[in-house]
């Protein structure tokens, strides 16, 4: 029965990357021979039980159409303003055919092993509820705004990564109902919290990073070198 259920995968990629003081989006960064985007696609397209994946990226967006994705078979949408007009975009764009599930990633983690993508989808389909990457908080925690007034216990602190893995049908009413109340909606997971429905902490490893400031693309391109050197072992 599991066997028969379709996935699609989303990568809302719309952002300007701000912080990286780029004058193009982050995601089109090189590491390597490829940008950022093509090894986040290209991890997803080695995830068997994918059959679509969705890339959603801005109106005026001039870099995309320059890549060469032929043997990704990706299918482009209008991105959004936020990170969720993006991924609502896309779920509506799939809604003559829509999958039973859908999984969405961000754009600039290209470090995601594909194991982890493979275990997410088995736990939940498994539990059959919706679920995301995370990692246990490793660090002391600290509640302040210029001084620290709290430590917090960091015991059942977990950092939300990506895939985050939902039925479609239930995230794409999630986000449609969050727009409608004027919710701040941070990732998929926030949504579904918002409407009263659970969300599976499935461990991922913390080196599925984000880039997201010039600190991050350097360790993500040392990361990947040495991800690089133990597949060729």
């Amino acid at each position: 029965m599991m066997n028969n259920i379709t996935i699609a995968a989303v990568v809302p990629a719309a952002g300007v990357g701000a912080r990286m003081g780029l004058n193009h989006p982050k995601q089109y960064l090189k590491i390597g021979d490829k940008t950022v985007l093509e090894h986040t696609l290209s991890k997803l397209a080695k995830v068997p039980r994918l059959d679509k994946i969705y890339v959603a990226v801005s109106e005026t967006d001039g870099y995309f159409a320059e890549l060469d994705l032929s043997a990704l078979a990706v299918t482009r949408v209008t991105g959004g303003q936020e990170r969720a007009d993006s991924v609502l975009n896309a779920l509506l764009a799939m809604q003559n055919t829509p999958p039973d599930w859908v999984l969405v990633h961000d754009a600039a983690r290209p470090l995601v092993e594909v194991s982890d993508i493979t275990n997410l989808i088995e736990q939940c389909l498994t539990h059959q509820e919706g679920g995301i990457l995370a990692s246990k908080v490793k660090d002391t925690i600290k509640r302040g705004t210029s001084h620290s007034e709290e430590t917090v216990p960091r015991e059942t602190l977990w950092q939300a990564l990506t895939p985050q893995f939902f039925p479609y049908q239930q995230l794409l009413t999630a986000l449609q109902q969050a727009r409608q109340n004027k919710l701040q909606v941070t990732d998929e997971a926030s949504a579904i919290e918002q409407a009263g429905q659970s969300v599976r902490l499935v461990s991922g490893r913390s080196d599925n990073i984000k880039i997201t400031t010039p600190e991050d693309y350097a360790l993500a391109s040392f990361l990947m070198s040495q991800q690089s050197k133990a597949r060729s072992l």
